[in-house]
């Protein structure tokens, strides 16, 4: 299966930025979909941003003109660069592959904390 490993997260400011990786263990580019999700306690997972396999990406309203999801192939790595970040971004946020034979992974998760 593909190992997903997050990084960058920690504690902030609002009005602060951070910027998240996921390294895949395989070539990202042979992978059809990649995401990043967040859960809060308490609340369902949410999709944050993804390259979907019809290449396009997607953003949810909430991070529109905040989040920008970005990939280097060469690396094997999708990032998730969070600026102007608010209190209600704290989550652990997930990064997720959709690969056709290898299925969906989950990586572990890194710690958002935003305080006010």
């Amino acid at each position: 299966q593909v190992h997903l490993v997050e990084s960058g997260g920690g504690l902030v400011q609002a009005g602060g930025s951070l910027r998240l990786s996921c390294a895949a263990s395989i070539s990202i580019f042979s992978i059809n979909a990649m995401g990043w999700y967040r859960q809060a306690p308490g609340k369902q997972r949410e999709l944050v941003a993804a390259f979907t396999t019809g290449g396009s990406i997607n953003y949810a309203d909430s991070v529109k003109g905040r989040f920008t999801i970005s990939r280097d192939n060469a690396k094997n790595t999708v990032y998730l660069q969070m600026n102007s970040l608010k209190p209600e971004d704290t989550a652990v946020y997930y990064c997720n592959s959709y690969h056709a034979l290898l299925g969906s992974n989950w990586g572990q998760g890194t710690q958002v904390t935003v305080s006010s």
